[in-house]
């Protein structure tokens, strides 16, 4: 902040010049980049488990999650997705709109693509081809607030981890990335799934799931390292006959 005020009133005021670049000079402080929560594989199924199975929102809020699991589009492309964005017969998919005006196609599972038909062809008005894919509980378009209050509210019903933490639509987008990389998709198509525009912010997720497998093996280590009892002899030890044979030699 200090550096763009100074860089401004260098602009501005001349007799100040000197200062501001003095200030420009100094090394910007880097600060830890917050941690990546994601959710467990585990967790996103007791999470849906836990969903209303009636009501007449409840096919709405299991096909956005659904969604949101599904592609891990950001929040803004979910709240401005239109109906003309899907693709729901043969090969189901959505085009989404992302950042700096650029388009991606993701594919759909046939899950998501029959919860997504099912709860268009509920609504009380046939939906236009204009017409926007997720509707709050008022039938007016989703807004980001009432997405991120619908996603908190179902996190909520679950203990995530080692305590209860606030699930965001940017978890369900974290953790989409960590599974795909965990099923062995390469980290160019994760890339363009989640329209990443540089490769650095994927690559984030691939330390991550090595970092995991580092812990898994160090747990394992532990566990083999702590085995109770002393350690067993080897074999050839205990047999009488191999061990003459073997002071013969």
């Amino acid at each position: 902040m200090l550096h763009t005020f100074f860089a401004n009133a260098g602009g501005q005021e001349p007799i100040v010049l000197p200062e501001a670049e003095r200030v420009a000079a100094i090394p910007r402080k880097r600060a830890q980049p917050a941690a990546t929560y994601y959710l467990e594989r585990d967790e996103v199924e007791r999470l849906f488990d836990k969903l209303p199975r009636s009501g007449k929102l409840a096919i709405r809020d299991k096909a956005l999650l659904m969604f949101l699991y599904n592609t891990g589009a950001r929040a803004t492309e979910v709240t401005g997705l239109i109906v003309d964005q899907l693709v729901l017969t043969s090969s189901p998919r959505v085009n989404l709109h992302g950042k700096g005006d650029k388009w991606r196609t993701c594919p759909l599972w046939p899950e998501t693509a029959r919860l997504l038909g099912e709860m268009l062809r509920n609504r009380r008005h046939p939906a236009a081809t204009e017409s926007p894919v997720f509707l709050s509980n008022v039938g007016k378009p989703l807004t980001r607030f009432g997405l991120y209050k619908l996603v908190r509210r179902h996190g909520s019903n679950i203990r995530i981890g080692n305590g209860q933490r606030s699930i965001s639509p940017h978890v369900w987008r974290h953790t989409t990335a960590v599974h795909l990389l965990e099923s062995g998709v390469d980290v160019n198509v994760i890339r363009g799934w989640l329209g990443h525009v540089s490769l650095d912010t994927t690559n984030r997720y691939a330390e991550i799931s090595i970092r995991m497998k580092q812990e898994a093996l160090e747990a394992c280590q532990g566990l083999a390292s702590s085995s109770v009892g002393p350690p067993r002899k080897p074999v050839w030890q205990s047999e009488p006959k191999l061990l003459e044979w073997l002071a013969d030699l």
